[in-house]
């Protein structure tokens, strides 16, 4: 097995986790509050995170205060503001919904560059904004719409994509530059610590804890979140950065098969029309990334 099939391997088996935690956030939404599973989550990923850094002799970088501040954002939006919104909104509408508004990711947060940061976009990432919204659009906008497809839920999601979109923007105002493993270790140990005191006042134990929803939070958090994060790394350790950008199209095609196979949600035509459109859109983005780079090589040599 050559060297790039191994990243590719790696990468493929990354993404069909992310997409997983759609349909495991879907089990979480129907037994916990959102905080409380968000916390819950980050106290069982945490201790593995501190054995792999041992593990790998990761060192703690040494952050400035205005790092600490950065990281503490980055925890909220991306840690806390993605999981609990995701939840929210998963307890309003279908996992499949969910997974190709997800898939807009990388589109989103090429937006969120455009219009806080103010860089000039290429045609290409026009388009693939186009494409990202059409495929969004074609999910919340379905004339059959019943109470299983909400606009408030994937105006939810669509927030927790945004959050994970800044998340992505801050960790390039960071002044310091944090290995992944340790960027990871302290995203949990963050989030966790925001997320608790919102789970105190959500008053747990006053309700019944379903059995599948606390399953599913351990699966998130040892296996999406954990296992994720090293089959990924693993697997960019072998491939190019635009290589690598290419497999997160996988993740909303892994969470609408999820959700088909194992919560059993049919297949509308609509959702094949807007992932069709998202994964367009992520193509369109993949190659304005490739360009970019392909007309920076020649100054670097010079």
């Amino acid at each position: 097995m050559s060297k790039k099939f191994q990243g590719y391997l790696y990468l493929s088996l990354a993404m069909m986790l992310v997409g997983s935690t759609v349909v495991a956030s879907k089990i979480i939404a129907s037994g916990l509050p959102p905080f409380t599973a968000t916390a819950l989550r980050f106290a069982i990923a945490v201790p593995p995170f501190l054995f792999l850094l041992r593990l790998s002799a990761t060192s703690w970088p040494r952050l400035t205060r205005g790092d600490w501040v950065i990281l503490l954002l980055q925890a909220g939006a991306g840690s806390v503001g993605y999981t609990t919104l995701l939840i929210s909104g998963l307890k309003l509408t279908p996992a499949a919904d969910a997974g190709v508004i997800i898939g807009t990711l990388p589109v989103v947060s090429a937006t969120i560059a455009i219009v806080v940061l103010g860089e000039r976009p290429q045609r290409s990432i026009l388009v693939a904004i186009a494409l990202a919204a059409a495929g969004v659009l074609a999910i919340v906008l379905r004339p059959d719409a019943d109470g299983q497809h909400s606009l408030a839920g994937s105006a939810l999601i669509l927030g927790a994509v945004i959050c994970e979109g800044l998340f992505i923007l801050l960790n390039k105002r960071l002044k310091r530059e944090i290995p992944p493993l340790a960027l990871s270790c302290l995203m949990a140990c963050l989030g966790g610590a925001i997320a608790a005191p919102i789970a105190l006042a959500e008053l747990p134990w006053t309700g019944s804890l379903a059995l599948p929803a606390i399953a599913a939070v351990v699966y998130y958090a040892l296996v999406p979140t954990v296992g994720g994060f090293v089959l990924w790394y693993a697997g960019l350790a072998k491939v190019s950065g635009s290589e690598a950008s290419v497999f997160t199209a996988l993740a909303p095609v892994s969470a609408m098969l999820l959700a088909f196979a194992v919560l059993g949600e049919p297949m509308a035509l609509n959702q094949a029309l807007g992932i069709g459109s998202v994964l367009a859109a992520v193509a369109c983005l993949g190659a304005a990334l490739r360009t970019a780079r392909g007309t920076r090589r020649p100054s670097k040599a010079l």
